[in-house]
């Protein structure tokens, strides 16, 4: 198989996992337990074509979405969904400054990169608290009470939920990074080169 084609099959695998992780994750309740702000980090990080790698996770998100739609669960779910896609693009031009990825590295730009995610798809909630008709519209919320309801202290959903974005985001971002540290220990050829 040729460069190109390896290319396309990484990038393609990438987001049907992504997707995938994300509708089983769904299933046993792991809400925000995904790869994709690691696969955002990692995609700014390794991939040449930067086009490709902001394609990724907002077509993983993109694809999930539309099979929770289908099956009848929240897929397309208001005016936050716009923040969660933005944030998911933010999290990529982040990966794009992680220019030589060493594992104290990988861990700090993993807990900014949910961080972000988490400031600014928070952000969307309280914006679209503000618009009538969204899902998310609920008359006089302010940021910092939509903030304080995301927090892990405030209830059992919002823990989880903490636990399982931030949690997941290290995890990912350890095995994406970890094992293609791996591949290009074993073969010289990827050392100095990016997807």
């Amino acid at each position: 198989m040729n460069k190109i084609n390896t290319r396309i099959g990484v990038i393609v695998l990438m987001i049907v996992l992504a997707a995938l992780s994300r509708l089983i994750a769904s299933a046993y309740h792991m809400y925000n337990f995904s790869p994709l702000v690691a696969i955002a980090l990692f995609g700014g990080s390794q991939f040449r074509d930067k086009g490709k790698a902001y394609l990724i996770p907002i077509a993983a998100y993109f694809v999930s979405d539309l099979a929770f739609y289908l099956v009848g669960k929240t897929g397309f779910y208001g005016v936050s969904q716009l923040f969660v896609y933005g944030a998911m693009l933010l999290v990529t031009a982040l990966g794009t400054t992680l220019h030589q990825p060493k594992a104290i590295k990988v861990l700090g730009y993993s807990l900014t990169g949910s961080a972000i995610f988490w400031i600014i798809s928070n952000f969307g909630v309280w914006i679209g608290s503000k618009i009538p008709g969204s899902v998310e519209f609920e008359p006089g919320l302010t940021l910092g009470v939509t903030y304080l309801r995301a927090l892990p202290f405030y209830n059992n959903i919002s823990a989880e939920m903490f636990r399982n974005a931030f949690g997941g985001d290290l995890l990912y971002s350890a095995l994406l990074f970890g094992i293609f540290a791996l591949i290009q220990k074993s073969n010289p050829a990827l050392r100095y080169s990016k997807l």
